[in-house]
């Protein structure tokens, strides 16, 4: 038996990380086995580079190398966490994956989204998720929120301004529309309620559709 990949996506400040913790307790109540994890990061490798990525201090990082990075480390931790889990049959939920790259480092920081996801398929080959949840939040407006959470973690994404943010959404309006099958559009600056709600009943839809 094969498990479902499903990605949670969005800007800055979106509130995809704490709508998925919220969704993994819930399918687990409904008896789902459930696999939450992040990227990058999501297993030793993965955090150890997610740490050089996002340190605040390494303001002189290059675009590609940013890029290669953010490919390597999703490569270990697709081999090492994320494709064992689908061979087990389990239900993966993943803070970010490939839409991210193509948003911040293909579009927002003008590598090209085709170029970066050339990168990326040598990194994943055909690992796609199989459902792709974006939290949609003006940048202007995830950005407010995050200024007014003092736990967030801060990170070398937070020094960007606000075009970079707008150029970062932008992206993912594109990539809805060339993966219209794939990922689905949750309005983020909804109530924490009914966005997690909205959340849940897409992927319980999916996850019904495919034991028919």
């Amino acid at each position: 038996m094969s498990g479902y990949f499903i990605t949670f996506e969005g800007g800055e400040g979106a509130g995809k990380t704490s709508v998925l913790r919220s969704i993994e307790k819930k399918l687990q109540e409904q008896g789902y086995d459930v696999v939450s994890t992040r990227e990058p990061g999501g297993i030793h490798i993965a955090e150890e580079i997610r740490g050089i990525i996002l340190n605040p201090n390494h303001t002189e990082m290059d675009a590609r190398t940013e890029a290669l990075l953010y490919a390597a480390a999703r490569r270990q931790h697709l081999v090492e966490k994320v494709l064992p889990a689908l061979q087990a049959g389990k239900v993966i939920l993943c803070d970010r994956f490939i839409d991210s790259s193509l948003a911040y480092q293909g579009y927002a920081r003008g590598l090209g989204m085709d170029e970066v996801f050339a990168i990326n398929q040598f990194a994943i080959v055909d690992a796609m998720p199989d459902l792709t949840l974006f939290f949609d939040i003006e940048p202007k407006k995830g950005l407010d929120r995050i200024t007014a959470n003092k736990d967030r973690e801060r990170n070398r994404l937070d020094l960007e301004n606000l075009r970079f943010h707008e150029d970062v959404y932008s992206a993912y309006h594109q990539l809805v529309d060339r993966f219209p099958n794939r990922i689905q559009v949750i309005a983020a600056d909804q109530t924490i309620e009914k966005v997690e709600q909205e959340s849940l009943t897409k992927i319980l839809d999916f996850l019904a559709d495919k034991k028919v």
